[in-house]
Formats: structure tokens, C-alpha cells, sequence
């Protein structure tokens, strides 16, 4: 779990990058990034400010976006098994490639955010039901 302790991300550009299990939330909170192609595996955006943000063809497995602001931020064919989202605000935000997430739409808010119909059951998970094709 590398912390970056500070550190000013501006204007960056992650592409084709392994950086999983990194605490971004100690960054300095004046961030500006986007994410392509990258691993960011069990890493932390917890409470961080990330509007607009593009995650594309990334995986997300395990990461934490607890409180995070997360409002108009696209999600481009992203992977987010085992993603936490839990008091989140996903306002806006652009689901409709993303897969394997569980957002509970009781406990985040997702007022306009897209998904597909493929991937709605990512929103009934807490229920514990089948849905069949």
C-alpha cells in the first residue's frame, strides 16, 4: 500500500501502467488525472474529490472509493469486482461498459449515472437474486 503522501498529480495521464494498491488519498487533493489501460487493484481513492475522471480498460478490483466524489467520472470497459462503493456519489457517472460492480443505490448517490442493461443487476446485488437471460 504505497501512500503518496502530498504529491501533486496535475494534468497526468496514466497509460498502460501497473499501480496497484496505491492510497491516492494522500495526495495532495488538487488532483487531475485520467487512466488508461491501467492495474490499480486494491488501491484507495477514499473521500477524494475525482469529477470528470476517465478510468478506460482499466482494472479496479478491490478499490476502495468510499466517499469519494465520483460525479460524471466514465468507467469505460472497466473492471470493478469487489469495488467498494459506500456513501458515494456517482452522480452523472457513465457505468454502461463497466462490469462486475455492486453499487447499492440505497447507500450511493447515482441520480443520472448510466448503465446498460447488461450490467443492472450490478445494482440489485444486495438482494441476493438470479437474473436470467
Amino acid at each position: 500500500m504505497l501512500k503518496v503522501v502530498n504529491t501533486l498529480f496535475s494534468d497526468i495521464d496514466f497509460k498502460g501502467s501497473k499501480m496497484n494498491g496505491i492510497k491516492f488519498e494522500t495526495a495532495n487533493p488538487f488532483v487531475s488525472f485520467s487512466f488508461d489501460n491501467c492495474l490499480l487493484n486494491h488501491s484507495s481513492f477514499y473521500k477524494m474529490k475525482l469529477r470528470e475522471l476517465k478510468f478506460v480498460n482499466c482494472s479496479l478490483k478491490g478499490v476502495d472509493f468510499t466517499q469519494a466524489d465520483l460525479k460524471g467520472v466514465d468507467f469505460d470497459n472497466s473492471d470493478l469486482l469487489d469495488a467498494l462503493f459506500d456513501k458515494t456519489i456517482l452522480e452523472n457517472a457513465d457505468l454502461r461498459t463497466a462490469i462486475n460492480f455492486a453499487i447499492d443505490p440505497s447507500n450511493n448517490k447515482v441520480a443520472k449515472a448510466k448503465f446498460s442493461n447488461s450490467n443492472l443487476a450490478g445494482l440489485l446485488t444486495k438482494y441476493n437474486i438470479k437474473i436470467e437471460q
